[in-house]
């Protein structure tokens, strides 16, 4: 179905306030704003979703600094150079970029590099957008966080089961295949849905923060003068120092706040207030007390930067440290995989990707879903890649250029934003935007030296997975302009069954439109080779907007167009699961009478045929006939009911 953008909340001339803006208005002010018993409970909620990425960086970052493929010698002026940017890292890139300003930058509450391109540009499902460079920018780095969905419960999983070597070393030939049974079980409960487990999420996070705290405060107590690294001047003489080798630390420094662009993706589920909440009150305390702990542990003992996170527990607790560290790891790994979901939907939504089967696994809470197809997919790239890079600190190599990539892209289409929709000058924007963009672009520089050991695996994933969305969208952009071409205007239709009138059927048929001007194929065809038109039929037209949500009064709208049709326009948010026959129920309170689930539904399967028409190049047509022959069909993707669809197919060359 087509999808013309309608114009979003941010986008309405001063003075304008509708119903359905009201209504989003309210609705963000009560979820960015709650009282206080309920923002505790989000925070908490947050802990466990938000921030298990983030949470579990320590396992590996400061070790990967001094133990890495680049690491440099622990020595006290690179370890307080190394806590110094460490420091500035979490306090300028997640702190002030992403928990001040980029969370400011909603869709009517959503965030994610989608909703923010959509935010910045509107995105219409069948036609080009006006500003290609930021939609392409939006999409390259949605596909960049697929990879990013790819490594990250791979490096963190294993990290977490790496600590039995230091128990004993006669677990080191079981660890990779310790980790690959973790994440089988992890992908397998997935369909399950985040409700059943999410309750446990946020006490074993709190208890899991409380630890980090713990570990790093009982070190800090042992060398407080490590706390003097928060001076940038241990910074900038680690730089002056290490020159060129200094730089590429950075790239192992970022592992540190690789879990930022999640604060935004994930900010519909509890809103921005929660979420800053959680951050300030425990997540950022017990991150910098426990890497400075590791520092101060360094600075006495340079020998245990082999693995300095579970070298600061006392012996007896090493065990209890890695079965809480993977149950840690396991909850940031469900983050990015329930990310992935959210993303996919978004993007199928929009035009991006074919349909594809999505299980609502709440009846309350929207956004958990379940996607069969992309939790297997990941599934075998995670264990893909564990068998393959064997152990963390080489996955360490593959990790950062992703995550650096898509903060970058965010940035540039966030100074997009700040300018059109904040009403910023552009020195203003420039001010701050160039500053950020300076961080993101060092530490890309920096994480680009990684492509040879690994760097050059999410890179490959997000190529793919872009030429994939993007061959889908101007495959389906081809298709529906040749299917309209053949399609007969509905006032000739009109005028044909003036001068020579149709057997009219009984009842209700709805017939599925891609185009509202046009008739669809299957009422012509049907007309053609039976003669018949019902009594009265409606002509369903979905749209997708570039907005989240859309409300519930506002999404349906009836125009009788004469001769017993009804033009019925649905619209949907790209963040919404379209149900045509739910939708169309609310008819019954406009007196029109319909049975939704008995009423018969009309629709064409279109098969796509590549030819040498212009438009792409074979080979990507291949490609899209054969995403196009994936596809769910139209029946499921609407949720029609099954025993009630006529499909009537149809071949275009494209």
């Amino acid at each position: 179905m087509s999808s013309q953008a309608g114009q979003p909340l941010e986008q309405q001339p001063p003075g304008t306030h509708s119903s359905e803006s009201a209504h989003a208005n309210e609705s963000q002010r009560a979820h960015s704003h709650p009282h206080r018993g309920r923002l505790a409970v989000l925070a908490l909620a947050a802990l466990g979703v938000v921030y298990g990425d983030i949470g579990t960086s320590p396992l590996y970052a400061l070790r990967e600094c001094f133990h890495g493929i680049h690491a440099i010698a622990p020595t006290p002026a690179n370890i307080y150079g190394v806590l110094s940017l460490i420091f500035w890292a979490l306090i300028i890139v997640v702190t002030i970029k992403y928990i001040v300003f980029i969370l400011r930058a909603n869709n009517r509450g959503e965030g994610g590099i989608m909703a923010l391109t959509a935010l910045a540009t509107p995105i219409r499902r069948l036609e080009p957008s006006q500003r290609r460079w930021i939609v392409i920018l939006g999409v390259f780095g949605a596909a960049l966080l697929y990879g990013d969905g790819i490594i990250t419960p791979a490096i963190s999983v294993l990290s977490a089961v790496e600590g039995l070597r230091i128990a004993t070393p006669l677990f080191t030939p079981y660890v990779v295949p310790l980790t690959v049974v973790i994440l089988v079980g992890l992908f397998l409960i997935q369909k399950r849905g985040t409700g059943q487990i999410g309750r446990f999420f946020g006490p074993i996070m709190l208890l899991w923060f409380g630890v980090l705290a713990l570990l790093g405060s009982i070190h800090i107590v042992e060398n407080p003068a490590v706390l003097t690294a928060i001076n940038p001047l241990y910074a900038a003489s680690f730089f002056a120092a290490n020159g060129w080798t200094g730089f590429l630390i950075l790239g192992t420094v970022f592992l540190v706040v690789t879990g930022g662009e999640a604060l935004y993706a994930d900010m519909g589920h509890f809103g921005r207030r929660p979420i800053q909440t959680a951050w300030f009150s425990l997540v950022l305390p017990a991150l910098l007390l426990n890497y400075f702990g590791q520092g101060a542990m360094l600075l006495a003992e340079p020998e245990a930067a082999e693995n300095s996170f579970y070298l600061m527990a006392p012996e007896w607790a090493l065990i209890p440290l890695v079965i809480l560290a993977t149950m840690a790891t396991i909850i940031a790994s469900q983050a990015l995989i329930s990310g992935a979901f959210s993303i996919t939907m978004q993007a199928e939504n929009l035009g991006f990707l074919p349909r594809l089967r999505i299980i609502h696994t709440s009846p309350t809470e929207f956004g958990q879903i379940y996607i069969p197809f992309v939790n297997w997919l990941l599934m075998i790239a995670c264990i893909g890649v564990v068998l393959g890079f064997q152990s963390s600190s080489n996955l360490a190599a593959a990790y950062g250029i992703a995550v650096t990539s898509t903060m970058a892209i965010t940035t540039m289409i966030f100074a997009v934003v700040v300018h059109e929709k904040w009403g910023w000058g552009l020195p203003r924007v420039a001010l701050l935007v160039g500053a950020l963009l300076v961080v993101d672009l060092a530490f890309l520089g920096a994480n680009l030296i990684k492509i040879p050991q690994g760097g050059w695996f999410p890179i490959i994933a997000a190529v793919i997975i872009f030429t994939f969305m993007a061959t889908w969208k101007r495959g389906s952009r081809l298709v529906n302009k040749r299917e309209q071409n053949m399609e007969l205007e509905l006032d000739k239709l009109f005028s044909s069954m003036r001068q020579k009138p149709p057997v009219r059927a009984p009842g209700t048929a709805i017939f599925l439109s891609a185009n509202p001007e046009g008739t669809p194929a299957a009422l012509l065809l049907n007309k053609q080779y039976n003669g018949v038109v019902h009594e009265r039929v409606l002509l369903v037209h979905v749209h997708t907007e570039e907005v989240p949500h859309v409300a519930n009064n506002k999404r349906l709208s009836m125009h009788d167009l004469g001769q017993g049709f009804y033009a019925v326009n649905l619209r949907y948010g790209f963040m919404e699961e379209i149900n045509v026959p739910k939708a169309l129920a609310q008819l019954n309170s406009r007196n029109f009478k319909l049975d939704p689930q008995q009423s018969p539904y009309f629709i064409s399967r279109t098969k796509a045929i590549p030819s040498k028409f212009p438009g792409m190049a074979l080979w990507r047509e291949v490609l899209y006939t054969f995403m196009q022959r994936n596809a769910i069909s139209a029946a499921d993707f609407f949720r029609l009911p099954p025993a009630r669809v006529v499909e009537i197919a149809t071949s275009v060359e494209f």
